[in-house]
């Protein structure tokens, strides 16, 4: 049954924010293997742990706005349809949700560094493989960096809280910022390096080498790890069949299927509108750049309120009616609907990722929600860049593409409403043989 959610008294407001971060840090957690204490033997361990982290972290996003931005070129080349075009587009983003529940596995069996640094390898694999022009190939490599991606989102946030406990705060900003500036840099750098190469497939594999390099740097410190036992005992009950939880799950979906509409089509649309190839990625890359903002600011105004069913609202607005404006607006206010669509679209992750953390009554149930959000949402958002190929591919142009912006919104708004009432999910965690 549903509890209430307790609000905070003005004064309690820092100890609330100390409380949901602790719960925060206790879910990640529990999404991997739960580790023995960290051991690193110095300062410069640390650091050199830390920047290996935020740099993953920066190598997690090019692989879906690099593509977005040569997208006219490698359809006119290969001579793929807009419907293919479109599944291209969703594939990776089928890949995050399909491939996630299997991280907390790998990493109970083989450690959650040794799996990172295979996850990395694969990455770096798979996008040098979209630099061979074949169809086929292109595909295979997208799904795997795609699969790879998936593993990583899953275990990266739990190691970055785990060793950095007592700055959880700057490295939680650290590695957001890197997700951002990937997406961003790959947005804006990808057409300048398809200058130097001289194609769009080199253009494309050139993004292998930053993960690679990352790879190289965080071998040793991953292989100096051993596998460690994961806590066990515990079992989370009632969670799928919980309302509350599936409004949860459908909020996180949704706005993730507005996030990979961006992401994957932003600037063809653009492009479509007049823009040349290199001022589009420069919007895009604008817009990608100001979640960081948002992406920052949420979390922390959200735990100062009772509820969140007016920040959901606000964000899903914002973001809806700047894609409106990228579609009808003169183009001259481009530049104003990047900025809005960025502090939208920023805010939302956050505040999907928030309402994960306020909506469970413990660590436990906050990881399991956490997976059931992912898993779900993540497949649920494939479904966005895929409509929109297909209305392109069907109409002619991007046009029609407003309706289901609107109706994306609409059901974004609905579960916020839902998921940011000051309530806990029903579901409750109990050991092993109890029911």
């Amino acid at each position: 049954m549903n509890q209430n959610f307790p609000r905070p008294q003005a004064q309690d407001k820092p100890a609330a924010m100390d409380a949901a971060d602790s719960q925060l840090i206790d879910a990640e957690e529990d999404s991997i293997p739960r580790p023995l204490p960290p051991q690193l033997h110095s300062r410069a361990a640390q650091i050199m742990l830390g920047a290996s982290l935020v740099l993953i972290a920066f190598n997690l996003r090019p692989l879906f706005s690099s593509l977005s931005v040569l997208l006219p070129e490698v359809i006119q080349e290969t001579g793929l349809s807009t419907v293919g075009a479109s599944i291209l587009t969703t594939l990776p983003v089928l890949c995050l949700g399909v491939f996630a529940p299997f991280a907390p596995k790998l990493a109970q069996c083989f450690g959650a560094e040794r799996v990172l640094l295979g996850a990395l390898l694969l990455l770096a694999i798979g996008t040098a493989l979209r630099g061979l022009e074949a169809v086929p190939v292109l595909f295979a490599g997208t799904f795997l960096a795609g699969a790879a991606i998936a593993v990583s989102n899953v275990l990266l946030p739990g190691l970055v809280k785990r060793d950095f406990s007592s700055h959880a705060a700057i490295m939680t900003g650290l590695y957001t910022m890197a997700l951002c500036g990937g997406a961003a840099g790959a947005a804006g750098l990808t057409l300048p390096i398809e200058h130097v190469v001289g194609s769009w497939s080199g253009a494309l594999a050139a993004w292998a080498v930053p993960a690679l390099v990352v790879m190289l740097i965080f071998a040793p410190q991953a292989l100096a790890r051993k596998a460690q036992a994961s806590h066990s005992g515990f079992r989370v009950v009632g969670l799928w069949r919980d309302r509350l939880a599936w409004q949860v799950t459908l909020f996180m979906g949704l706005q993730s299927a507005l996030a990979y509409c961006v992401f994957g089509w932003l600037a063809p649309m653009l492009r479509e509108r007049g823009f040349d190839a290199a001022t589009a990625g420069g919007i895009v890359s604008l817009s990608v750049m100001m979640q960081v903002v948002t992406c920052l600011a949420v979390p922390s105004l959200a735990v100062r309120f009772r509820d969140q069913r007016g920040i959901n609202v606000v964000l899903v607005a914002a973001s809806v009616v700047a894609l409106l404006g990228f579609l009808f607006a003169p183009p001259s206010t481009v530049l104003f609907w990047a900025v809005l669509q960025g502090i939208g679209q920023g805010g939302l992750i956050a505040a999907a990722m928030m309402v994960i953390v306020l909506r469970s009554p413990d660590s436990h149930v906050a990881a399991h929600l956490s997976g059931m959000a992912q898993g779900v949402g993540y497949v649920l958002a494939a479904i966005g860049p895929l409509l929109v190929g297909l209305i392109r591919s069907w109409t002619g142009s991007f046009h029609a593409a407003a309706f289901l912006f609107v109706a994306l919104g609409l059901g974004a708004a609905i579960m916020g409403l839902g998921a940011g009432r000051a309530l806990h999910v029903g579901a409750r965690t109990v050991r092993v043989g109890e029911e």
